[in-house]
């Protein structure tokens, strides 16, 4: 009986072993080899962050210990995959690579194309499996809207894959581990010590405690608290970097979140939260599918009107005010350091980040999306880029959000406490005065020792600004030529919005671009 080929299994943005398809598939099939590569190049690109490392690093050590509950190892090998492939092939010949689809950025992109070449030179099956419900290959959304929201929901029905059993490890892996597990923390692959102390750690085990959680006490307010950022980090799910890193698969989570809500019916409170966060599950493979889609977007404006409308100046003052949270701005402010502290921000803060720079300080998208990649703990490229350009105004075709940080201060941090938090040169002011110190009349800054400028600095008239810039948007978007081609990008990216659940059986899905936002620090950001 001939010997079955060594099955291959290589670990990317899925690290788990429940509900893993490629993990199962090939513990079926023969002697299993999981792999992981940790790739030079993909950590020295210009969207990588030491805090994403450390997330990974956490989520593999997890692994790690998964893996040995099957008698398996975790070879983790420290180069690129086309080396490891090479030295694969010449220690065992026939073997198999099985592996999840991935929707990232464009070096994963890059590689992944690199890696097919190389298995059909050598004759390598490649066995891909989807573990979202971006499809492949496909030219238009408008053609058959209908279609890609079943095959969503087919996919997430699905069984789960449970952890196989009595796997066969395959002879010989020692000879593609470079480094334990242990020592994986002492890696800095380049990155400059930039601290992260209220970093959410990774591993499946956190990822479960944090959704049970969830979905047992926090949720309850999650609906009331997506907007205000002290109380989304208390009740929203902060589940984004698990389901970034896949250390809980999306379809268990929906699966789950379904039980619940058949669990709280009767509770208002939870029927509605839960609602809305199933919302966010809907979207997350919606945005993902744009990049898939249009892997451009990641570098090129999207519409071809509005290219060319700002220089990326990647020194240009207002950038770096925006990033160090020195704008002059406080909520502005208190979210970028915030969220250089934590890696994580709820998804109204991360849309008017966004709107202040492009709109407010009048930067061009880009530099201000890759800073917000390197500090999102829960970086998902396939939703980064496509919310990042739409927030912007850069698509074309959805409303233009200019987002007012005074006004977003009074709806959502009203009694000042956030940005006494993060901007403490503020704190001796009174409340009235917190969201616009610049306007603190001559005898209140006397009295309470404050110079602006000094103590903290004069913001630009962003109002102005903003105004500039919409009208100037609003004016390249309504040329012939330009409404040809927005039309040309919702035929090809723009998504339905779902209809609500007292509707869903009755009515057609609307023939609408999608209008949403970004979710629960990453539930569009998961």
């Amino acid at each position: 009986m001939a010997k079955a080929p060594v099955q291959v299994v290589w670990f990317k943005r899925d690290l788990r072993i429940h509900d893993h398809a490629p993990l199962a598939t090939a513990a079926a099939a023969g002697p299993v080899l999981p792999v992981f590569a940790i790739e030079p190049e993909q950590w020295q690109a210009p969207d990588s962050a030491l805090r994403h490392w450390q997330f990974a690093a956490d989520s593999l050590i997890d692994l790690s210990n998964a893996l040995k509950t099957l008698s398996l190892p975790l070879c983790l090998w420290q180069g690129n995959m086309l080396e490891l492939l090479a030295t694969l092939k010449a220690r065992y010949g026939d073997m198999v690579l099985h592996s999840h689809q991935e929707t990232g950025n464009d070096w994963s992109f890059e590689r992944d194309k690199r890696v097919h070449r190389w298995c059909r030179q050598h004759g390598i099956e490649w066995q891909e499996a989807r573990q979202h419900g971006v499809v492949r290959g496909l030219k238009s959304r408008s053609e058959n809207r209908n279609a890609w929201e079943k095959q969503w929901e087919a996919l997430m029905t699905a069984p789960t894959f449970p952890a196989p059993q009595n796997a066969q490890v395959a002879e010989g892996w020692q000879a593609f581990h470079h480094i334990d597990v242990d020592q994986l923390h002492g890696l800095t692959l380049g990155f400059d010590k930039a601290p992260c102390p209220e970093r959410q750690p990774g591993g499946r085990n956190e990822g479960r405690a944090l959704w049970r959680s969830f979905v047992t006490q926090r949720g309850r307010r999650y609906r009331g608290s997506l907007s205000k950022p002290l109380l989304a980090w208390a009740f929203g799910s902060r589940l984004s970097p698990h389901l970034a890193w896949g250390t809980l698969s999306l379809r268990e989570v929906v699966q789950s979140l379904r039980r619940q809500r058949q669990k709280h019916a009767d509770d208002t409170a939870w029927a509605r939260s839960l609602r809305a966060f199933t919302s966010r599950l809907y979207w997350h493979c919606h945005f993902m599918q744009k990049l898939e889609s249009e892997p451009s977007i990641e570098s090129q404006t999207l519409h071809p009107a509005l290219r060319g409308l700002r220089e990326r100046d990647p020194d240009h003052p207002n950038l770096i005010a925006w990033k160090n949270g020195q704008t002059g701005v406080p909520l502005v402010d208190a979210c970028m350091r915030s969220l250089i502290a934590t890696g994580w921000l709820n998804f109204r803060m991360r849309a008017m980040l966004i709107s202040h720079a492009t709109f407010g300080l009048g930067l061009h998208w880009y530099e201000p999306a890759l800073h917000l990649a390197r500090l999102f703990t829960d970086f998902e490229p396939g939703i980064h880029y496509p919310q990042v350009q739409m927030q912007a105004g850069a698509t074309g075709t959805n409303a233009l959000r200019v987002y007012n940080p005074i006004k977003q201060a009074e709806d959502n941090d009203p009694d000042g406490e956030f940005v006494a938090r993060w901007v403490p040169e503020l704190t001796a002011l009174p409340l009235e005065w917190r969201a616009k110190p610049w306007a603190l009349p001559e005898s209140l800054r006397r009295r309470f020792g404050f110079q602006p400028n000094v103590n903290y600095p004069i913001p630009n008239d962003f109002e102005a600004e903003a105004r500039h810039w919409k009208k100037m948007l609003y004016d390249l978007r309504r040329t012939p030529e330009a409404r040809e081609d927005s039309q040309a990008i919702v035929d090809k990216l723009a998504s339905q919005r779902r209809p609500s659940a007292k509707r869903a059986k009755k009515a057609k899905p609307a023939n609408r671009q999608q209008l949403s936002l970004f979710d629960d620090g990453g539930l569009d950001n998961a």
